[in-house]
């Protein structure tokens, strides 16, 4: 055989190698391909570390009816063998704005103690205020201590003239049109205490007539 004809076979031969190894590359590619997408298939889905957190919404609570005012917060002394004790007293009124009303006091070494304790005396002593349309039904004059504080009804759209610590008692109680005067002592617990004796004096009109054995027209005539 001549030396070209050498060459030409050794090319047609490396050109075949060649074709092969890049047709095994490629036979190679699809079985790691295939191999690959079954093994992710199989393998097991893992959960992400760390603390579980419950994502479940809870239930939004209802909104309470009560309202709460603080009206005053002093503090107060107390004379002990030791020396002075420090305190606070807080005045709360708390209400429903549907006719139920109360005045809460109590102390304590801190003003958040003392409030607490002033809401929950002041929900011990509610009461249940008559309320006639928009007012009150007639003339009260309340008293507490050297503090007293006369209660008129009113016409509609008259509001609440008031001021000091009867005002908030009204509101809280319901009452939207009114007109009060507070005479002798400014202390707000007894100018308090002076409104909630007289809401509590308040009598409607068939209690009334019926107390005196008269008819409703009698009663209003």
């Amino acid at each position: 055989m001549t030396e070209e004809n050498k060459e030409l076979k050794t090319e047609e031969v490396n050109e075949t190698e060649a074709v092969a190894a890049e047709e095994s590359v490629e036979v190679a590619e699809d079985i790691t391909e295939e191999v690959s997408e079954e093994v992710v298939t199989k393998l097991p889905t893992r959960k992400p570390r760390g603390r579980k957190k419950n994502v479940e919404t809870q239930e939004a609570k209802p909104e309470s009816e009560w309202s709460e005012q603080v009206v005053q917060i002093s503090r107060v002394t107390k004379v002990v063998k030791g020396g002075k004790k420090l305190s606070f007293r807080a005045v709360v009124i708390v209400g429903n704005k549907k006719g139920q009303v109360g005045v809460g006091c109590a102390k304590a070494a801190e003003v958040i103690i003392a409030i607490q304790k002033a809401i929950a005396d002041g929900r011990k002593n509610l009461i249940t205020v008559p309320i006639f349309k928009t007012t009150i039904p007639h003339p009260i004059t309340g008293r507490s201590g050297a503090g007293k504080v006369m209660l008129r009804p009113a016409s509609q759209g008259t509001g609440i003239i008031a001021g000091g610590a009867v005002r908030p008692v009204l509101e809280l109680a319901g009452i939207e049109n009114i007109l009060t005067k507070s005479q002798g002592s400014k202390s707000p617990l007894n100018a308090a205490y002076a409104t909630i004796d007289a809401l509590k004096s308040l009598r409607m009109f068939p209690e009334v007539a019926k107390k005196r054995g008269l008819t409703m027209a009698e009663l209003l005539n």
